[in-house]
């Protein structure tokens, strides 16, 4: 198997994972409450790269790293949207909004594109235009058919959208960077699950281990499909896996339907069918320019 094939049989594991492991792992542990499954992502997943950081022997990329304030200030500004991504997913699954999260992941390829061509100034031809301008229709008509925000969706775009962004203004290792993020949200989280324990509402108990060897798993389950997607990018490059990363909304949108049984009224279905459109264009403009 050749550098190319490998890279597209890892970000299809990747996506796969993301898409089919991960809801169904997060969706199983949803009776714990949204708020504290978010805390143990966060949790983990930074002891996780903790552990990766360690056996790869990379502290000295994460120190050089932290010795540039303008990093440091941009990747404390990633991990706020990436906490705010995590947050909302986790929300959607818990709260049988599959859905509604996977019409985020459909747009946030096209919507980066938009970004793109705003912040960057990169090109973007007549096909990418069209599919940009169908995604605008689609949010409109959920607009005014719903008469209010998709915002599961608009959240889950927009935070990854904005965190590519961010992400392109430095240059990082994907697991470094992830890293630094972690440590910022780490405080955070500790708080946050003190205040859950003094509460007496956290379901994460040393007394339960089978429970808490499970949401260990909170890390690996955040961590892995990330190192996945990112060897694929390294081999195969951005275009084969941006059609690829495809993989994950179609996924979580076939679960959130078929097993899940969650809603999906005949509005959604003439807003999905735009997104559909609109993703076709823009796999076909990236097929046709690779």
């Amino acid at each position: 198997m050749n550098n190319f094939n490998k890279g597209i049989f890892s970000a299809s594991l990747g996506s796969f994972w993301w898409g089919f492991l991960g809801v169904l792992y997060f969706k199983y542990f949803s009776f714990i409450g949204h708020i504290e499954l978010v805390v143990h992502r966060c949790l983990w997943t930074a002891f996780m790269l903790i552990l990766t950081t360690t056996y790869l022997s990379k502290w000295n990329l994460f120190f050089k790293l932290i010795s540039i304030k303008k990093n440091l200030f941009t990747l404390f500004l990633s991990g706020v949207l990436i906490f705010i991504n995590w947050s909302v997913w986790i929300f959607a699954v818990a709260s049988n909004k599959i859905i509604d999260a996977s019409f985020g992941y459909f747009i946030m390829p096209i919507i980066s594109v938009l970004f793109g061509f705003v912040f960057f100034k990169e090109k973007i031809n007549r096909k990418k235009i069209i599919a940009i301008i169908l995604v605008c229709i689609s949010i409109f008509y959920l607009l005014i058919t719903y008469g209010s925000v998709p915002w599961v969706g608009l959240i889950v775009a927009f935070s990854w959208g904005f965190y590519n962004l961010l992400r392109k203004t430095i240059a990082v290792d994907t697991d470094i960077g992830l890293l630094i993020e972690s440590l910022f949200i780490l405080p955070f989280a500790v708080i946050a699950f003190y205040l859950i324990y003094k509460s007496n509402l956290n379901d994460f108990t040393i007394t339960d281990p089978s429970l808490l060897i499970l949401l260990l798993l909170a890390g690996p389950m955040t961590v892995i499909p990330l190192f996945l997607y990112v060897k694929g990018v390294e081999l195969s490059g951005l275009g084969p896996t941006g059609m690829i990363f495809y993989i994950t909304p179609t996924l979580q949108f076939l679960l959130g339907y078929y097993y899940y049984n969650e809603i999906f009224s005949p509005e959604k279905l003439i807003s999905f069918i735009l997104i559909w459109i609109a993703v076709f264009i823009y796999l076909k403009d990236l097929y046709e320019n690779n």
